[in-house]
């Protein structure tokens, strides 16, 4: 998988999740085997930059290259600037988002609303191409709904104005995350156009980026929500796809390693207070389907202090390695 100048390791890529592909977050996949984070979307409107999550946002100190980093907006000015913004500071591709199906981000016409505005849509992305010196990619949904699937039209869009790779959830904006993905859009677009394309959409086991692969012709899996609590995902599929046989599961000495130093990156990226309240989700994440979880979580989110929160965790991980656990998944996730 290749984006411009950057040949990527493999061909799994970690989705871009608000308030989640935060720089540890993203750092820690990569490691666990994921060829590309990335990052959570970043507002073009100026006024945010001075914003210490906006600072957050657009900091890769020790990144491992390339540098993701997706921004969201409706402006073409703005949106621009938001992308030099960026590649000023570490950017070494920019992710235009017009996937989002979040309603907040939709009432502003950013996001999947684009979707409904192909003449916007050129103007958009002429304008981020021809503001930076460093590839963009861009991600869309199959269409606004299931009567107006517009993709393919996007997609060479897309690719006459310079668009080097192309991520597809393949769902419409109205299907939010209900239904199944639509890896016959994602195949039909990908025999549509000559850019690499990036399915994503409930992939959640090795065996099904296999067949997702197969499936739409596609160039690269993207994983998002199913990598969550999970960051080994990444090895297992990347381990799958080149030999055909499953790693073992993590022990649950291995998921308390991880999740200890992930938490403890939190506490430093964020600040003691705010890494304490992010870490929660993610301790929920790592725990889900470990005998005891449900429990656990409800305490460990009323903890105040990170000396609390990390003895909780360890006392946990003690009950679970006297249980010889290894971590079996309860139901089906999604991506």
């Amino acid at each position: 998988m290749r984006i411009g100048p950057y040949q990527l390791k493999n061909n799994l890529i970690v989705a871009p999740m608000a308030g989640v592909t935060d720089r540890p977050f993203r750092m820690l996949c990569k490691r666990m085997g994921a060829g590309m984070a990335v990052s959570e979307m970043v507002a073009s409107n100026s006024l945010l930059y001075g914003s210490e999550k906006t600072r957050r946002r657009a900091n890769h100190e020790g990144e491992a290259d390339p540098i993701s980093v997706q921004i969201v907006g409706a402006d073409a000015k703005m949106l621009a600037q938001a992308a030099r913004y960026n590649v000023d500071r570490g950017a070494q591709i920019i992710d235009i988002n017009m996937g989002c199906p979040a309603k907040k981000i939709c009432n502003v016409m950013a996001g999947s609303a684009l979707l409904q505005n192909e003449p916007l849509v050129v103007q958009l992305l002429e304008a981020v191409v021809g503001a930076v010196n460093v590839p963009v990619t861009l991600k869309i949904r199959t269409g606004w709904d299931k009567q107006n699937r517009n993709a393919i039209r996007i997609a060479k869009i897309a690719e006459t104005s310079g668009i080097q790779a192309l991520a597809i959830h393949g769902r419409t904006r109205a299907c939010a995350y209900t239904g199944d993905a639509e890896y016959d859009t994602i195949a039909a677009v990908k025999a549509s156009v000559n850019i690499p394309i990036i399915a994503n959409g409930d992939i959640t086991t090795p065996e099904k980026a296999k067949s997702v692969l197969d499936q739409t012709g596609a160039d690269a899996v993207m994983i998002g929500r199913a990598a969550q609590g999970r960051p080994w995902l990444f090895r297992e599929i990347g381990h799958f796809l080149k030999t055909g046989e499953h790693l073992p599961a993590p022990e649950a000495g291995e998921i308390h390693r991880v999740l200890l130093a992930h938490v403890h990156e939190l506490y430093d990226f964020y600040g003691e207070q705010t890494g304490l309240r992010v870490a929660r989700k993610h301790i929920a994440w790592y725990t889900k389907g470990l005998a005891g979880s449900a429990h656990f979580r409800h305490y460990m989110n009323q903890l105040e202090s990170p000396a609390g929160q990390l003895a909780a965790v360890d006392d946990f991980f003690s009950e679970q390695a006297q249980r010889g656990t290894r971590l079996h998944y309860i139901g089906e996730l999604t991506s």
